[in-house]
């Protein structure tokens, strides 16, 4: 069986392409993973002794060390079998973790997870974040967007700022209809667009429609009395409340 030091390599290479990187010729069995892009570690891996973390000695097991983002989820697990305040890093909300059996694999695994968004760069931070939704304006002055999903399933759309594949987005109609007419998905994101016009679109989503609402069941009066939305300028997320109800 591969030890549990070869498992988190094996890990990290499939889904994050990420190497150990071995940094220092007198301690060849430390290694560090780091992100691509801005350079920052999310893992340490060594060789320390047994019961003694940070110190070398006959009696010795792998050790893993992450970055979490709670320090007091830090200090919960150091209270933890198999975990230990960080090894040979004496700042920042590092845990290091026994590769000994005493920690489960996968449990392993989801902290290597919450490492690698810990220490992500903005633009990665985005890109992994899960799903959202949103809530997106659409001015018939515009643009005709129930005549455009009538002869559509999937049409193009001005890509709002954080907004990124498979989220789902509420089209909410201007007046004269001043409802939430649509419910879809964007399939694709960051879409070239060179219109110099009047609304100065830079960038181009697809969205898919899911589903039509009657214009009389969210309108917004309904959206201002009911779940405190008062205006729809731009892009913006759902409240829980309205979420629910859009689902059902």
């Amino acid at each position: 069986m591969d030890s549990y030091r070869e498992r988190v390599c094996e890990y990290l290479k499939e889904k994050y392409k990420a190497d150990p990187e071995q940094l220092w010729i007198s301690y060849p069995d430390q290694a560090v993973f780091r992100h691509a892009d801005n350079g920052k570690w999310f893992g340490i891996i060594m060789d320390a002794a047994r019961g003694r973390p940070g110190q070398d000695g006959a009696d010795s097991a792998d050790v893993l060390s992450v970055r979490l983002q709670d320090a007091l989820l830090v200090d919960f697990l150091a209270r933890q079998p198999g975990y230990f305040r960080g090894c040979r890093i004496p700042r920042g909300n590092w845990i290091s973790i026994m590769l000994d059996g005493t920690v489960p694999f996968e449990e392993i695994c989801g902290w290597l997870d919450e490492s690698y968004l810990a220490t992500a760069s903005r633009e990665k931070k985005q890109e992994l974040r899960p799903p959202k939704e949103w809530l997106v304006p659409a001015n018939p002055k515009y643009y005709d967007i129930e005549h455009a999903f009538d002869r559509e399933k999937e049409i193009f759309w001005k890509q709002g700022t954080g907004i990124r594949k498979d989220d789902t987005v509420y089209m909410y109609v201007a007046a004269p209809v001043s409802a939430i007419l649509y419910q879809c998905r964007v399939t694709e994101t960051g879409i070239p667009c060179d219109d110099s016009g009047e609304l100065r679109i830079r960038e181009l989503m697809k969205i898919r429609l899911l589903r039509r609402y009657p214009a009389d069941r969210y309108t917004f009066e309904v959206l201002g009395s009911k779940y405190g939305i008062f205006a729809v300028r731009g892009p913006r997320g759902v409240p829980a409340g309205l979420s629910e109800a859009l689902k059902r």
